[in-house]
Formats: structure tokens, C-alpha cells, sequence
């Protein structure tokens, strides 16, 4: 069986990072999300989005904060704003109060909210950013 093999990746991290200093999404610090590439998964996901759980956060003494993996398989061969769109959706997941939960699929995670929230970040001078963190993995 095939391990999973992860990767920083900063091309993702700078992308995050424009999405949350656009304001689009204010309740969320930037930084506070790191970013990972797998290759060798099966599932059927773009990415994924993880927490850490509050019991770690007080055992290690961390702060809050969230992974998103992005599935190179799936994620590498959308076009940009479908990318953007991906990561925004697994960045709705982070609730209000950055416990280190993760919101569920309904009314607060939803594809109207992505693609409305999608809308009013390209109108911003970070989507040029985001743009060109992800159009440099193709390069």
C-alpha cells in the first residue's frame, strides 16, 4: 500500500494568507493557517482542513490553529478560480471563536457562501496576490 507523502506549501499558504488579509473573512488571523501538499491519497476530497483539538492546545501550550492539506492529485489540476474557491470553502470550516473545532457542512459552510465570498475577494487587490502564489506552481 502506498504512504501518503505530505509537503509544505508555501504557494498555498501565500494564497491563504491574501484570502484572510483581503477581510473577507475577518474572525481569522493571518498565520494562523499553515498549508500542506499530499500526493499518494485516494480520496475522493480537493483538501481537507484540520484542527487541533483543545486538549492539545492546553497540554503543548499552543495557540489555535488549522492545517489545510490540499490533495495534489485533485487540487493541482482545477484553474484558479476554482482553487481559490477550494480554499476559501476549507476556510469557512474555522468558527468564530478559533477553538481549534471545525464548523460542519449547512448554513455557515455552503457553496452560496463560497461563491459570494469568492465575488467580493476578487475585487480586492489581494486576489492579484493569490493569482500569482498559484499560477507559480505552474511555472
Amino acid at each position: 500500500m502506498p504512504r501518503i507523502r505530505y509537503e509544505k506549501a508555501p504557494d498555498i499558504c501565500e494564497a491563504v494568507n491574501a484570502i484572510l488579509e483581503s477581510g473577507v473573512l475577518p474572525h481569522i488571523p493571518p498565520g494562523t493557517v499553515k498549508c500542506v501538499r499530499s500526493w499518494g491519497s485516494r480520496s475522493l476530497a480537493i483538501a481537507r482542513i484540520y484542527g487541533l483539538p483543545r486538549a492539545w492546545i492546553t497540554a503543548l501550550g499552543y495557540n489555535p490553529g488549522y492545517v489545510i492539506e490540499v490533495i495534489h492529485e485533485r487540487f493541482d489540476r482545477l484553474d484558479l478560480n476554482e482553487k481559490i474557491k477550494v480554499l476559501i470553502h476549507e476556510l469557512l470550516h474555522i468558527p468564530y471563536t478559533l477553538s481549534g473545532g471545525l464548523r460542519p457542512h449547512g448554513k455557515l459552510v455552503n457553496s452560496r457562501r463560497v461563491n459570494a465570498l469568492f465575488r467580493r475577494f476578487s475585487q480586492t487587490p489581494q486576489y492579484r496576490i493569490a493569482e500569482r502564489a498559484l499560477d507559480a506552481e505552474k511555472q
